[in-house]
């Protein structure tokens, strides 16, 4: 049995508890039977490249695992769509406007136990703005694909290793 993160139904406020359906554990409110699936949260990423160097923003002290690096990236909020998603959020941490072009890979994050999220990072491009820090970000900066610097997530890394493969086919 795994570690119950949720005690109470979202519906009517009585308490959950496991039940074995479907051959997994779900919990089940005991009141109203409500189930409350517990899935992942959505994150998007911007690839954004100058020539052969990828754009990475350091983390601030105010976000979880300050000092490392990432490629720009955040949490679909609910009611927006991945592509707009992608865009406010570089916007947000690096300065830069950019336009999605295709999604580059889909992949699961499971590095945070409180929190298993399935990030889409995109190829994009640059339409406007200026780089500068912002939001969880307090650095910026490109860097060549060979001298990446300590990564917060191991997902950038598999991500980072597909950009250098997908490169050398080019």
């Amino acid at each position: 049995m795994k570690k119950q993160r949720f005690n109470f139904c979202p519906k009517c406020g009585s308490r959950l508890a496991y039940q074995s359906l479907d051959g997994r554990d779900r919990l089940v409110c005991g009141a109203c039977s409500y189930i409350l699936y517990e899935n992942p949260v959505v994150g998007v990423a911007a690839i954004v490249m100058d020539g052969k160097q990828l754009l990475l923003g350091r983390r601030a002290g105010n976000s979880t695992y300050p000092g490392l690096w990432c490629i720009p990236c955040g949490y679909v909020e609910y009611d927006e769509d991945v592509y707009e998603a992608v865009k406010r959020e570089c916007e947000e941490e690096t300065g830069l406007k950019i336009e999605p072009v295709s999604v580059f890979t889909v992949l699961s994050n499971f590095h945070n136990p409180e929190t298993h999220t399935v990030g889409i990072w995109f190829w994009t491009r640059i339409v406007g703005g200026g780089l500068k820090p912002g939001d969880d970000i307090d650095r910026v900066g490109f860097f060549d694909l060979d001298d990446i610097p300590s990564l917060a997530f191991p997902t950038d890394g598999e991500v980072i290793r597909q950009i250098k493969a997908s490169l050398a086919t080019r």
